[in-house]
């Protein structure tokens, strides 16, 4: 795992105010990490404001962004010339007990993974974003899988999304 302590204030406030794109330029990132997948590199970026995953012909951002449609689709399927991008995510509200043991375990699961990246922003070892990738064996080859965390610990909140990139 790669984690880091974000030198930055934790700007998301809701979970509400997450908004989805897939045809964002970079975004000013607080950490970054590359691996290579599946023949693809993967660019891993945390933001003031969430994630984004560059990965093929994908350029997903989950963040809050000024002027965009907030909130995130339960699920979305894009085909982009020889390949299909799957995308779906979740949003819970647990009690604080709940919400401490579930953000134990999305750090305990981005430590044992080889290709991620975590950041704990300042203030709460709970302000969480972690991001997980991996390659896994499909029809046509390799595919890409990653899933994402956003914890808020002010209300109990915890994003979760998944992600897949199949070659087609």
């Amino acid at each position: 795992m790669y984690a880091v302590s974000l030198d930055a204030p934790y700007l998301d406030t809701d979970a509400d105010q997450l908004c989805f794109s897939l045809d964002l330029t970079e975004r000013p990132a607080l950490a970054e990490r590359v691996v290579s997948l599946g023949g693809l590199d993967v660019r891993l970026r945390l933001l003031g404001a969430s994630h984004q995953v560059f990965a093929g012909p994908v350029r997903e951002t989950v963040a809050c962004l000024r002027g965009a449609v907030r909130g995130l689709p339960e699920t979305c399927t894009h085909h982009l010339p020889g390949w299909v991008y799957d995308f779906g995510a979740t949003t819970r509200r647990l009690a604080p007990e709940e919400f401490s043991a579930e953000v134990a375990q999305v750090l305990g699961r981005a430590t044992a993974a080889e290709h991620s990246l975590c950041g704990v922003f300042p203030g709460s070892p709970e302000a969480v974003t972690a991001v997980v990738v991996e390659s896994v064996g499909g029809p046509y080859g390799a595919k890409l899988v990653w899933r994402t965390w956003h914890t808020y610990p002010q209300n109990g909140q915890i994003v979760s999304t998944h992600s897949r990139l199949e070659a087609r």
